[in-house]
Parts: structure tokens; sequence; C-alpha cells
């Protein structure tokens, strides 16, 4: 797998490959999430390509005091095989070359097979409440 960062041509394949992960929601235009995140260190948005074709996300981002993944997805005939790794692996690399001291995410409490992978490249459950407040709303 070639990891690269998003292009502008890519995104209805990374939207499709979203999709295809169940990682979209109606409350979150993916439209809008990939142009907020191509004003915000664009280069931090990769994708993984084997054969021309799109099989694998993450975004990243950092604030300046925490790391953030994001839409990390592998297309589900290519999971388990290392492409994960393989690209968080490389957001890691970004974030700590940015001086990251520490990388935050959240994964819905249902979905234990994520947790159980980020387990394995040791991310730890932290002891604490998750809150957000919508300051925008992209239902349509």
């Amino acid at each position: 797998m070639h990891i690269r960062a998003f292009q502008l041509a890519d995104e209805s394949a990374v939207i499709a490959l979203w999709q295809s992960c169940d990682l979209l929601r109606p409350w979150n235009d993916p439209h809008k999430d990939i142009q907020r995140k191509l004003a915000v260190n664009p280069e931090w948005f990769l994708v993984g390509e084997l054969d021309d074709e799109i099989i694998a996300s993450v975004i990243a981002g950092y604030e300046g005091h925490r790391g953030w993944l994001n839409y990390l997805a592998v297309a589900p005939e290519y999971q388990r095989s290392g492409l994960g790794r393989a690209i968080i692996t490389e957001a890691e690399s970004l974030l700590r070359a940015a001086g990251c001291p520490k990388i935050n995410l959240q994964i819905r409490s249902s979905n234990q097979g994520v947790i159980d992978f980020y387990q394995r490249l040791g991310y730890l459950t932290d002891d604490l409440v998750s809150m957000g407040k919508r300051l925008e709303h992209d239902e349509t």
C-alpha cells in the first residue's frame, strides 16, 4: 500500500470507503468534513492506495496540546492485513514530528473490534467522559 496525502480527486472514493466501513452518520456531512480538514493541515489527511484504488484513510489533527485521529478506514476486504496499522503508524509519525505528546481518539463503545485494534497498537482507555457540542449542524 502506498500512503500519501489526500487529493481533491480522491473525494468520492474516500466517501465510498467511509460508507463501506460504516463511518458515516447523518449529523456529519462527509463533504463538509473533508473541506474542513483541507483548511487545516491538509497534508495530515492520509489515504492508502493499492493498484490505484483508495483502500484506507485516516485524518490526523493537532492543536498544540493533543493529537486526534479521525476517519480511520480500511476497505473491509483488506482489514486484518496490517494496512490499518501501517496508516496509523504514518499518522503517528506526522504527529510526533510536530511535537505532539499524546493522541486521543473516539470510538463508539459498541465497536469492540475497533477498540481491540487500537489496544493492540498500544492505545489505552482513558478514565474520562467524552463530551461534544455542535457549533454547526450538517444535517440536511
